[in-house]
């Protein structure tokens, strides 16, 4: 009887070369692609940190997000329509990343069912984290933005233990994530230095306690309202009606 063939596995495809796949390593700074370049390839972190970058007309550069490993890096170029990068991707850190041709992946999407159903769960945590970054940048204060970008860099809530060690960043970086100036960046992460929750002395070590900051309104402003509220929950209730003669 003829062997039937390997079944495919996902996690194998991922981590080794192969036909239309390379396994590439770059330096820490080291671009990956840049805005505008041609997607002729889509990139998978095995090992490191990478930062996805955008810059605006008149030059301005924002952090779109910091991916870890396991990451897709560039997958904007599979559809037809979009084969450019619409963003920049750094090295953060020393990366290993497998480079995918886009026809190879193409094919393997849809010729794998497995592959296909793993990258579009992929895609879908993935979109579920821009949207919690959205709702991030709209509802919490710009503390709490930051004690969550420093948690989401530690990999805190992952599956994987959190690295508590995260790459070296600057406060420009910082402030351009979670959208405010480098002063505020300085001023919370001294007071998170303070406070135990980091210890920050160039390089960045996030402990577990800054849970509390995203647990809690770090203003005492805030709960004091909150409990002058919760005090007073008839404070617009309906007059009572005067009794008629």
């Amino acid at each position: 009887m003829p062997e039937s063939p390997t079944p495919f596995n996902a996690a194998d495809f991922l981590a080794q070369a192969g036909l239309g796949k390379k396994i590439v390593r770059f330096r820490k700074g080291a671009k990956v692609f840049s805005q505008g370049d041609i997607g002729a390839s889509i990139f998978y972190i095995q090992q490191g940190k990478a930062r996805l970058t955008v810059i605006s007309e008149i030059g301005k550069q924002v952090t779109l997000a910091i991916l870890n490993a396991g990451d897709f890096v560039g997958q904007e170029c599979l559809p037809t329509e979009h084969q450019l990068h619409i963003a920049s991707a750094t090295a953060l850190t020393e990366c290993v990343m497998l480079r995918i041709g886009r026809k190879e992946m193409i094919r393997v999407l849809h010729d794998e069912q497995i592959m296909s159903e793993f990258f579009v769960a992929y895609l879908l945590e993935r979109t579920s984290r821009i949207q919690d970054d959205l709702i991030d940048q709209l509802f919490n204060s710009t503390e709490k933005r930051l004690a969550r970008a420093l948690l989401n860099m530690a990999n805190f809530g992952k599956v994987n233990e959190p690295e508590t060690n995260i790459p070296k960043i600057s406060q420009e970086a910082l402030a351009s994530i979670i959208g405010c100036t480098r002063s505020r960046v300085n001023l919370f992460m001294n007071r998170f230095r303070k406070a135990g929750y980091i210890e920050y002395n160039g390089h960045i070590k996030v402990n577990r306690s800054l849970l509390n900051v995203l647990l809690h309104d770090a203003d005492p402003a805030i709960r004091e309202r909150s409990t002058v509220k919760a005090q007073r929950p008839n404070e617009i209730s309906p007059k009572p009606m005067k009794k008629r003669k």
